[in-house]
């Protein structure tokens, strides 16, 4: 029976080549994106599902309440960890990770013998660091590999540019250079990620009792701030978080009520899953780039219905075609087929078509597989021996694919009259041409609505480039010197550089707009006290940054080379603190620690975060090489405006700079527009899936449409010689085939567009600064969609006015 079922399905398929082609190709281009796209969820959702006790891992966070405002940290204050193990027998270990880059020392020099380059990703980790997480050791072991001071495991990565090939690197010196001075680290293992993703991204790993940043926090005992330290804890296996977390409030109180209380805050710790860490949104700062789950149930939900898409064109055509297939059916059931026997033929048919187009999609995804990973900007392996999640997915696909799609047909075809059939009193069922209706309007709401979110994103990013963020990003390079070495010869590379004159300003920072600001700072007006303190971010710059950075005076004064203790504020700041921009310059500013700053003038607003954020109070510092107060930070910033978009001859200028000033460092620079432009990563990203998207959905809707038009014009063709006997033009007969479609593409369009408006609506909200939703953008996706149906349908339109009404009236 089953090589009956399949013999039939290959002699219809290959008698009814156009139908085929359309539902084999659509359904391999829709297998294609769905496929492609699960890989990339799951793969989101497979971080930090690799480590031994996963399920009793957590990470301490951290939420803040200070003068009304909340904050929530994925930090900790650096106590915080080690108190609990000691306070709590159901925390079995912790570990604390710290990165340097977080602290404005994004990079460190390597170097192994003759061989020397800066690298990225220091993570400064407990010694118990793997105790609590796994990694796969290429090199060395897991037991001890961080307890001696000044140890370090590398990645692999890390290791293979370090390294000769063949080369051992167990127990070799590596000397690391970077602003807390030069220390040599003795490696003791080498790991690399093939157990899995992880959330803590870093290109090697140094014992925290080595110096600097990681002696700084061993010694750290302050409670009520300092959160910039990622605390994990293992606890006991079968211990309730959630019996822990009613524990917090008190173990606070205990260690950090009396700090809290004096300077007016309040503050919560919790207990974060390791697992939900990658697909969490809402805490901050992390070091790598989280991906929300509402990004990533979208990107489900297009995968979804780009498949349904593809189905639909199966069910359509089928049920279109079932005209053609009514006296096989009769036929059948004359010589004793039931219905049952009809509708497993039927299914059949459709899982074969299903198999044929899943399986085809297979060797297009594999081409297709570097400029899909181009557009998620992630790093999707495809392999069907290696990752049985693949063929799990493949057997769904099938399944729901080929029953889904062919449920209807199958049930529907099945249902017809052997007697009424085989006399060829057979008519199209009502109901039948009313679903067709009905699907074709559902996919053009669908493509409708994925035309209108790509307006709309586009519009958005449109919006985020030419909207004045208070500082001019354009034509900035931005020079970092990573090592206290490199700083000393800064003012000598800073005065060369100023000679260009392609070189418009030069100023020396701690930081720069575009970049990450982590420094804050209580901050009050005499008279005020800490508990009634603004909290804002600060940078500390020279008296350049502001006509460099384009950053707008509005009152008072620019700093100078004789201020001490100097300091700007936004208008936000001023604001809060009851000041004007004309009255502000000449007050204090008292920061704690019997450490005051006076006010010289009020700058502008600017984003010197996202688009996402609104603005908050900030400070600006005076300093010329480090700051004039007890601020403890460097200027290891270099920011250049340049009037030459001629960067090639100017680059090589700088570069031959930069080697005679600092021989033997790598010359590195970045584009401070770019820097802005990776804030937006997340919203770039959607906006090229949906572009690929949107068109691949568009494509196989018009692949089902250029098939249904096709069979239209088939099945009234004497109507149309008819017509052409009597006198109807070309144009009117065209207009009459393709009328039907318009006016379910208008309706497509009246469904979608109160769809699209509430979901956009939606997704803009996560931006403070925003554009607004207009008329025309729901009139171009509806004129797009009405143009790609004409076209798809006037093609067979036209033909068939076109032919000779004799050979449609031969047969009458």
């Amino acid at each position: 029976m089953l090589k009956n079922y399949f013999l039939t399905t290959l002699r219809f398929l290959s008698k009814n080549r156009t139908f085929s082609v359309i539902n084999i190709v659509g359904l391999a281009l829709g297998t294609l994106c769905c496929l492609y796209i699960v890989l990339y969820v799951t793969g989101q959702f497979g971080y930090d599902r690799q480590h031994k006790d996963v399920r009793d891992i957590y990470r301490v966070t951290t939420t803040l309440m200070h003068s009304g405002e909340k904050k929530v940290f994925a930090t900790a204050s650096p106590p915080t960890a080690p108190a609990l193990k000691t306070d709590f027998s159901q925390v079995a270990q912790y570990t604390r990770v710290a990165y340097p880059g977080m602290l404005s020392e994004a990079e460190h020099q390597l170097t192994y013998k003759d061989k020397t380059f800066f690298e990225t990703g220091e993570v400064v980790v407990d010694s118990t660091f793997f105790d609590v997480f796994s990694y796969h050791f290429v090199r060395g072991r897991a037991v001890g590999a961080l307890d001696a001071p000044y140890s370090m495991v590398l990645m692999k990565r890390t290791a293979d540019e370090l390294f000769d090939p063949g080369t051992d690197p167990i127990g070799k010196t590596v000397r690391i250079a970077d602003n807390f001075g030069k220390h040599d680290f003795t490696v003791t293992a080498v790991v690399d990620e093939r157990l899995g993703p992880s959330h803590i991204e870093g290109n090697f790993f140094v014992n925290m009792n080595s110096g600097g940043l990681g002696e700084f926090i061993l010694h750290n005992q302050t409670w009520a701030g300092q959160h910039f330290v990622y605390s994990y804890v293992r606890l006991q296996p079968g211990t309730d978080p959630q019996t822990l977390e009613r524990q917090m409030p008190a173990f606070i109180e205990r260690h950090a009520g009396k700090d809290l209380k004096a300077e007016g805050m309040s503050k919560s710790q919790h207990l974060q899953p390791v697992t939900d860490i990658h697909t969490s949104t809402e805490y901050s700062p992390e070091n790598s780039k989280p991906i929300g789950t509402s990004f990533l149930y979208l990107l489900l939900s297009i995968a979804g219905l780009i498949q349904l898409v593809a189905c639909i064109n199966f069910m359509n055509l089928s049920t279109a075609r079932a005209s053609k297939r009514a006296k096989e059916v009769g036929v059948r059931k004359v010589i004793g087929a039931g219905r049952g026997d009809l509708v497993r033929q039927f299914l059949s048919e459709s899982l074969v078509i299903s198999v044929i187009g899943v399986l085809g999609a297979l060797p297009l995804l594999y081409l297709a597989l570097p400029y899909l990973n181009g557009i998620t900007g992630s790093h999707v392996a495809f392999s069907l021996f290696s990752d049985y999640r693949v063929w799990l997915i493949l057997a769904g696909m099938i399944a729901v694919t080929g029953i889904g799609s062919g449920s209807y047909p199958a049930f529907y075809l099945s249902a017809f009259r052997a007697i009424r059939v085989i006399k060829g009193n057979f008519t199209n069922h009502i109901s039948a041409a009313g679903i067709r209706r009905s699907l074709v309007v559902f996919q053009f709401v669908l493509s409708i609505v994925l035309i209108i979110g790509l307006v709309v994103v586009y519009s958005q990013l449109s919006f985020i480039r030419h909207k004045d963020l208070g500082f001019s990003p354009a034509q900035k390079l931005v020079f970092t010197f990573h090592t206290g070495e490199t700083q000393t010869r800064i003012p000598a590379f800073m005065g060369d550089i100023r000679n260009l004159p392609e070189v418009s300003g030069v100023s020396r920072a701690n930081n720069y707009p575009g970049a990450f600001v982590t420094n804050d700072r209580a901050a009050w007006l005499p008279g005020h006290t800490l508990a009634t303190a603004e909290d804002p971010k600060f940078m500390i710059a020279d008296e350049q940054f502001l006509p460099t950075t384009g950053i707008r005076l509005l009152g008072g004064r620019n700093f100078n080379t004789t201020d001490s203790g100097a300091v700007l504020i936004n208008e936000t700041l001023a604001h809060k603190l009851g000041l004007t921009n004309a009255n502000a310059p000449g007050y204090r500013l008292i920061l704690g620690d019997d450490v005051q700053a006076h006010i010289v003038g009020v700058i502008k607003d600017f984003n010197y975060n996202s688009l996402h954020d609104p603005i908050g109070t900030f400070m600006l510092f005076y300093g010329n090489g480090r700051s004039t107060l007890d601020l403890g930070s460097s200027l290891p910033y270099v920011v250049v405006s340049v009037a030459s978009t001629d960067y090639g001859s100017l680059l090589a200028k700088m570069e031959t700079i930069w080697k005679r000033d600092l021989p033997g460092i790598p010359f590195e620079y970045t584009f401070m527009d770019q820097v802005v432009q990776g804030q937006y990563e997340t919203e770039i990203t959607l906006a090229r899936i949906l572009d690929s998207f949107t068109l691949m959905a568009i494509f196989i809707s018009c692949l089902g449409l250029f098939g249904l038009a096709a069979f239209s014009a088939e099945q009234r063709i004497k109507e149309i010689g008819i017509r052409k006997v009597l006198g109807a033009s070309v144009s009117g007969i065209a207009l009459l085939l393709t009328r039907d479609f318009l006016k379910l593409v208008t309706i497509a369009l009246a469904i979608a567009t109160p769809i699209s408006w509430w979901a956009m609506s939606r997704w803009l909200q996560g931006f403070t600064y925003r554009v607004g939703l207009q008329w025309w953008m729901f009139g171009f996706a509806g004129i797009i969609a009405v143009v790609i149906a004409l076209v798809t349908v006037s093609a067979h339109a036209i033909r068939a006015a076109l032919a000779k009404p004799v050979k449609s009236l031969r047969s009458e």
